[in-house]
């Protein structure tokens, strides 16, 4: 009996997440949401920043330990760095555009390796170091570690020719530990994968956790921007991949009452507010502008929607669901489908004009739509850590 509750007993682990910075962004706030989430399952929980700045983002369990490292400052500072960094920057980068980090990363790494160690000389052991995301894992490419699993958070792009592509799949995917957010991401990575003979230690999904208690907490936070009037709401920042330019004109074609309301801010505001006056819908399209607590804004808007072309699982889809509001989406790659399973497949439209307006005018004449809490259920805390922390099995299919 004695041995079998020992079994049982959760052991608990020493773990590091590593994020590129703590700036406002979809990547930064599941860096944080999981190094809470291991917090919140009795796991000593440490995070690293690799920028000093800026700080828009902290843990909101106060039993994660906070650290920094300035990577560029480290480099900067180190004996060879400034040369390498002149170099890379003036020559070779010039020569191979967006190579960058292919020239600094084996000196990153070893400086990032080495802090590492300083932190396990004053609080132990990391069990497992969890690297989120492709930007800020590339940067220390050289540095590997049994205990690393490298976190994809979108699908796969295509942005330099393929030799090149290549060379970096080499660098950064090559004999490592990944984990995608959703099968649509793994698809994307099989699929370079097998085009760069490219063959990791492993690959599998691990989606990202949902702070649920958290999130109805921050909802409850007063705003007297939010409109009186019903309103559908979209968050995301105003760039191509989200697709609002596809929104607005399905709003316009769907004919509901429902104010649009898009929380969010970026390079595209100017060109889509002029679009919403060319369709003669700006009197009822909201640009609130980017929110730092956008979750008051989510709890009193009657639908969510998201039109994006691609996303890494829709982080914003989950974080909806906990404010109680139901979800509608575009079919887009990456990983949307994982959030709609089961009875909210009906909740996808097809990407299109046409698609999207019918979509929202069905969808709408529904409401309200009670939200069933086993739709956030495979997002939850103890999932994802339990997941993070098995030991991962050698992948055999590439």
């Amino acid at each position: 009996m004695g041995g079998k509750r020992d079994q049982e007993e959760k052991v608990s682990m020493r773990t590091l997440v590593v994020i590129h910075s703590l700036k406002m962004g979809g990547m930064e706030r599941v860096a944080v949401n999981l190094a809470d989430a291991f917090a919140e399952e009795g796991h000593e929980s440490h995070l690293l920043a690799c920028r000093n700045s800026p700080n828009d983002l902290a843990p909101s369990n106060g039993a994660v330990k906070l650290h920094h490292f300035d990577q560029q400052q480290a480099l900067l500072k180190s004996v060879i760095g400034i040369p390498v960094f002149l170099l890379s920057r003036l020559l070779l980068g010039v020569i191979l555009p967006k190579s960058h980090f292919m020239w600094v990363g084996w000196l990153c790494g070893w400086l990032l390796k080495r802090h590492i160690q300083k932190l396990e000389q004053q609080h132990g052991r990391f069990d497992r170091i969890v690297f989120r995301g492709l930007g800020t894992f590339k940067y220390f490419w050289s540095f590997r570690d049994e205990r690393n699993i490298y976190v994809l958070e979108n699908v796969i792009h295509y942005d330099r020719p393929l030799w090149q592509k290549k060379l970096e799949w080499k660098l950064v995917f090559h004999d490592r530990h990944l984990a995608c957010v959703s099968t649509g991401v793994l698809e994307s990575a099989q699929e370079a994968f097998d085009k760069g003979n490219i063959k990791p230690k492993s690959l599998r999904v691990i989606t990202n956790p949902c702070p649920v208690e958290q999130i109805r907490t921050l909802a409850n936070e007063p705003d007297d921007g939010i409109p009186s009037e019903p309103y559908i709401l979209n968050v995301a920042r105003l760039v191509p991949q989200k697709g609002h330019a596809l929104l607005l004109e399905a709003y316009k074609g769907s004919g509901i009452d429902h104010k649009l309301v898009i929380v969010g801010e970026g390079e595209l505001r100017s060109e889509l507010e002029t679009k919403a006056r060319d369709l003669g819908i700006s009197d009822r399209v909201i640009f609130a502008g980017k929110r730092s607590n956008p979750y008051p804004w989510m709890k009193q808007a009657d639908l969510f929607v998201l039109a994006s072309e691609y996303e890494g699982l829709g982080i914003v889809l989950t974080e909806a669901l906990a404010c109680g509001i139901p979800i509608m989406a575009v079919e887009s790659r990456g990983g949307v489908k994982d959030v709609f399973r089961g009875e909210l497949a009906r909740f996808l439209t097809h990407r299109s004009v046409e698609g999207l307006a019918s979509g929202l005018t069905s969808v709408v004449n529904e409401l309200p739509i009670p939200v069933k809490s086993e739709w956030l259920a495979p997002f939850q805390s103890d999932v994802v850590v339990s997941a993070f922390l098995d030991q991962p099995e050698k992948d055999t299919s590439l």
